[in-house]
């Protein structure tokens, strides 16, 4: 399994991953909300920022479901869907992930039929504290 690679804006994104929390930059001056995380809103050019935790729930916006070739690490699990979330209480805000049947469970998990743009999904963690995406109704 892959890593994420740790810079010093998005350090704190995945120390709340890790504590099974889902937290997104906000500016602490204007109160924009940005993901990717970066030292300075792109709304009012603050550098303030604070982490604001978000419900963990929202919709899939849209997706893939990748085939080989792929990182060796993954092709027996190919494919399978790599979603694009909108969250529903930051609708401009959309994370990538993976949706799987539960916390931890293979890429492939999900049957490709369950898979649609709309679905109702909730944020799971694995136990290093990687955000999977879960079927609100299984």
């Amino acid at each position: 399994m892959l890593t994420p690679v740790t810079d010093t804006d998005g350090a704190p994104f995945w120390g709340y991953a890790r504590q099974g929390e889902l937290r997104v930059q906000a500016c602490a001056d204007c109160g924009e909300l940005r993901f990717p995380p970066r030292p300075c809103c792109p709304h009012c050019r603050s550098f303030a920022q604070e982490w604001r935790r978000m419900e963990g729930t929202g919709r899939i916006w849209s997706y893939v479901r990748p085939h080989p070739p792929l990182l060796p690490a993954y092709a027996e699990q190919a494919p399978y869907p790599v979603i694009v979330v909108e969250l529903s209480d930051a609708p401009r805000i959309r994370l990538v992930g993976n949706l799987v049947s539960q916390a931890g469970a293979r890429l492939d998990s999900v049957p490709p039929g369950r898979l649609r743009i709309g679905a109702r999904v909730q944020v799971v963690f694995t136990g290093d504290g990687l955000p999977q995406w879960v079927l609100e109704r299984p």
